[in-house]
């Protein structure tokens, strides 16, 4: 009896596909997405890997964790604020310092979600650090020496993201932020419920405490602070002349801030 032998046949591997182009661009856009999208918590590894439609190992391919992604969207973020806005040295100082905190203002403000993140960690990269330089240079320019710039620099840092962090927290949603005058409003209704009897002052403050996440609040602290800078200037001895402030300014010269 015959037996009639069988041949497997070969087993053809499939190859694999191209393989799936990659730029840390992507990968930032990625993640500014997630956060606009879901709050500062959502821009994930794994979040960030899906959206591009990578495996999360092609993330860490160009970053090494999320706080690289993290730091190097803040860096993105602070390299789109237009330097030329405070650069006009021809201009008063204090209306090229407005001008740097209305842009940094609509450009945070429109993707609240990483609002936060800018004071997650130390701003020391390239665009940072010349948006430092030009703050250091402008207010070099309005007579301060290096010592009160740096100073004041930080001030109003502090100032600008700490206003701008605060007027995003506000809103308890993920997203874009609504109208101004519609946040307004709805503060407005709910301070309006204070109780007199226990907080009479803040009940009747409660039309301006509603008006603090607006542009105008927002000037009118800058301003304070301006105001503030400016007498600093006024009392130091290289605008004097070397000569000491007589009265009330005199009492500023050397002091700390």
């Amino acid at each position: 009896m015959e037996t009639v032998g069988t041949t497997a046949e070969p087993v053809r591997r499939r190859r694999p596909g191209p393989r799936r182009a990659l730029t840390e661009d992507e990968i930032l856009d990625a993640a500014l997405c997630l956060l606009d999208d879901g709050g500062a918590n959502a821009a994930s590894i794994r979040g960030i890997a899906a959206k591009v439609g990578v495996a999360p190992n092609a993330v860490y391919t160009y970053f090494p964790d999320k706080a690289a992604v993290i730091k190097a969207l803040v860096e993105r973020l602070l390299g789109e604020v237009d330097h030329d806005v405070f650069a006009d040295r021809s201009r008063p100082w204090p209306e090229r310092v407005e001008a740097l905190a209305l842009d940094l203002r609509t450009h945070l403000s429109a993707h609240p979600g990483a609002v936060s993140l800018m004071n997650g960690g130390p701003m020391d990269g390239p665009h940072a650090l010349a948006l430092n330089e030009r703050l250091l240079e402008l207010l070099g320019d309005a007579g301060l020496d290096r010592t009160e710039a740096a100073r004041a620099s930080y001030l109003l840092i502090v100032y600008v993201f700490g206003s701008i962090a605060l007027e995003v927290a506000d809103v308890h949603q993920a997203g874009p932020l609504p109208p101004e005058s519609d946040r307004v409003a709805a503060r407005q209704v709910a301070y309006s419920a204070t109780p007199v009897d226990h907080f009479p002052r803040s009940a009747a403050a409660a039309d301006t405490m509603a008006d603090f996440i607006s542009t105008e609040q927002y000037l009118w602290g800058l301003r304070r602070v301006l105001d503030g800078i400016t007498a600093r200037t006024a009392s130091t001895p290289a605008m004097l002349g070397g000569q000491r402030a007589e009265g009330a300014g005199a009492s500023l010269v050397g002091q700390a801030p």
